[in-house]
């Protein structure tokens, strides 16, 4: 006689109990560790390391434009660069910024991508439907010839 439980008795041993608790242990110190080490790390970053675009107002000189060898601080998040003027230091800094054709290509790739799943995960669902028809023909058939 089959059990109506899906989880398999093997799973409520206590060595497996032991290993889940540990392994989650481990998962959720990683996780807050690292959340930890991040938040110290921001209080530590003196105020000589943030940009002034940070700080203080700013006014963009050089709009958004893809970035040249010579500005790699910059352009590492993003590959594009502003260039802005801080009002109070009047210093001339490079922000890192969003291209709008650089978030039109991103848009169009991931429109792409979910209609390429769309059309397999339809296939997919047409070839499990015939399957299973096949099946309840097959299995109709048989009670047919049975009788």
């Amino acid at each position: 006689m089959e059990s109506d439980c899906r989880i398999p008795m093997a799973c409520f041993r206590p060595r497996a109990l032991a290993l889940h608790a540990l392994f989650w242990g481990l998962v959720s110190l990683r996780v807050f560790g690292a959340s930890l080490l991040s938040d110290e790390k921001t209080a530590a970053t003196r105020a000589s390391d943030t940009p002034c675009w940070q700080l203080e107002d700013f006014v963009v000189t050089v709009e958004c434009s893809q970035c040249s060898a010579k500005l790699w601080a910059a352009c590492e998040q993003t590959g594009y660069v502003e260039t802005v003027n801080c009002s109070k230091s009047n210093r001339e800094e490079y922000k890192s910024c969003r291209s709008a054709l650089m978030e039109e290509v991103v848009f169009w790739r991931m429109e792409g991508a979910v209609l390429g799943l769309m059309v397999l995960l339809a296939l997919v669902v047409v070839g499990r439907q015939r399957s299973l028809d096949r099946r309840a023909s097959e299995k109709v058939r048989r009670q047919i010839e049975s009788i």
